[in-house]
């Protein structure tokens, strides 16, 4: 169990936003902290801790006025920590090779592979050649319908008709290094974490998970722990003192080498 920290760029500033608040209409959300600081001065600071594995994630669309100046940002932060973070936000079989030059570690991807509602068998299998399956993550990010949760993509907009289950994460498995899972419901509200999906994700064997959503207390993280049986990395953004929340970043840095020392 690992602490996956994460910078989160909107509008070309590094934001916690609430996730399901996301609208690409006047690229729009909810805003519970806006940074003054950069990407890169997080990006050194997660490499002075040898964070590895936190992501960097492009919250505007390709095709908003603001998504080069995300681009700029997420360029410096992983010239800041080459091969230390990950990238997701616009991500293709065409572009993926260039952020992995460009110094991320890994790619993340879910509307390039969830297109259409179904899962794009085809697109995946590109973006693992294009990338190499060792530098992919799929964003298997999720919101519950009739009781289920189900895929969603164009950041968190879209419900797909994929149903997130055991079977659909080893299936997908062969073509990525790694899943990242947020709980949209609880993104960005502090209201605690998906009890139910973290079961669920904790069963699964063979591939890392990284799963974020509801972290607001080093209580809550604490419940986590014992309800994924530390076998769930985790990632806290709004919930972090570094992005207005109260949690102690130090101590939960901490808190993460500790566990791994269990």
């Amino acid at each position: 169990m690992k602490f996956r920290p994460c910078i989160d760029i909107h509008n070309g500033k590094v934001k916690q936003i609430v996730g399901g608040s996301l609208r690409d209409e006047r690229d729009r959300a909810e805003e519970n902290f806006v940074s003054e600081r950069s990407a890169a001065f997080y990006a050194e600071l997660f490499r002075r801790d040898n964070l590895k594995g936190g992501h960097v994630i492009l919250l505007n669309p390709p095709s908003s006025p603001y998504y080069e100046a995300d681009r700029q940002q997420a360029a410096a932060a992983l010239s800041a920590w080459p091969g230390g973070l990950q990238i997701g936000g616009g991500i293709t079989a065409d572009n993926a090779a260039s952020y992995i030059e460009a110094g991320a570690s890994h790619v993340i991807v879910t509307s390039y592979v969830f297109k259409d509602g179904e899962v794009q068998w085809g697109n995946l299998e590109k973006l693992a050649d294009a990338a190499g399956a060792g530098h992919v993550v799929l964003d298997v990010s999720c919101r519950k319908k009739d009781g289920k949760y189900y895929i969603v993509t164009d950041r968190w907009q879209k419900f797909t008709k994929v149903q997130l289950s055991e079977e659909i994460l080893y299936w997908m498995k062969e073509y990525c290094d790694e899943f990242l899972v947020h709980g949209v419901d609880v993104e960005g509200k502090a209201s605690g974490v998906e009890d139910a999906l973290v079961e669920m994700l904790s069963a699964v064997q063979g591939i890392p998970i990284t799963y974020a959503g509801g972290i607001s207390s080093l209580e809550e993280l604490e419940r986590f722990r014992q309800l994924s049986g530390g076998k769930l990395d985790f990632t806290i953004g709004s919930g972090l003192d570094l992005y207005g929340g109260s949690i102690p970043y130090e101590e939960v840095k901490n808190y993460s080498e500790a566990d791994q020392a269990r």
